[in-house]
């Protein structure tokens, strides 16, 4: 019995382009850490110079999570582990780039979340995160983000944008941005004014109710 030529070629190239894929997309990661790390000490040293209040941290936690504390609010970044293509209707397919190559469409994705401090802090499991931007990367080391507005509209030229060591400043930093002024707002009076006897004999000190930045409020699209 012989392999199938075509067969063993699909295998073998589908499987190198993954694995290319990956180890672009994990160094762009390190490099999101390592960026969002120096950003932690700047902040920390000027607060201390300046003789500010505000409390920043960062914490590692593990090969693909990250994250970094400022005031009340958490930024999580994590990597997923597997290679993703876009679908055949997402913008990005209709370039000329990816027509000229269409493994190029193939991308690592780093997801970047906003929680509340208070969440963690207290255990509130129920409460509410949101993602505000995930950053798709190509073998190429090209980069492609969908986000909330300081994210999603300022890279989307994939065949151009390249993820060097200026660009992840500016997607952290926008980062940064968009969720300091991403505000808790106190939710809609109807949405919140009945509670069972159970939630409020197990709540205070745990998890029954729901705290997020948007709750009650309609949180839209990610072409906002």
């Amino acid at each position: 019995m012989q392999l199938n030529e075509s067969l063993k070629n699909l295998v073998f190239s589908k499987s190198e382009l993954k694995q290319e894929v990956y180890r672009t997309t994990k160094e762009a990661f390190e490099l999101f850490r390592s960026t969002t790390r120096q950003l932690y000490t700047m902040f920390k040293e000027q607060c201390a110079a300046e003789g500010r209040k505000v409390a920043f941290d960062f914490t590692d936690r593990g090969d693909f999570e990250f994250e970094i504390k400022f005031a009340g609010d958490i930024l999580l970044f994590t990597m997923h582990t597997n290679v993703f293509e876009f679908s055949r209707d997402h913008q990005v397919m209709k370039s000329a780039y990816i027509r000229d190559d269409n493994s190029r469409s193939y991308c690592g994705v780093i997801h970047i979340y906003n929680f509340l401090a208070d969440s963690f802090a207290y255990q509130r499991d129920n409460d509410l995160g949101y993602m505000i931007g995930r950053v798709f990367v190509n073998r190429e080391n090209h980069y492609f983000i969908e986000g909330k507005r300081e994210l999603g509209m300022l890279y989307t030229n994939f065949n151009t944008a390249v993820l060097d060591p200026a660009a992840v400043q500016n997607i952290v930093e926008s980062a940064i941005e968009y969720t300091t002024n991403f505000d808790l707002l106190t939710p809609p009076f109807d949405e919140v004014k009945l509670v069972s006897v159970g939630e409020m004999r197990t709540n205070f000190d745990k998890k029954s109710l729901v705290t997020g930045k948007r709750l009650g409020f309609r949180f839209q699209a990610d072409n906002e």
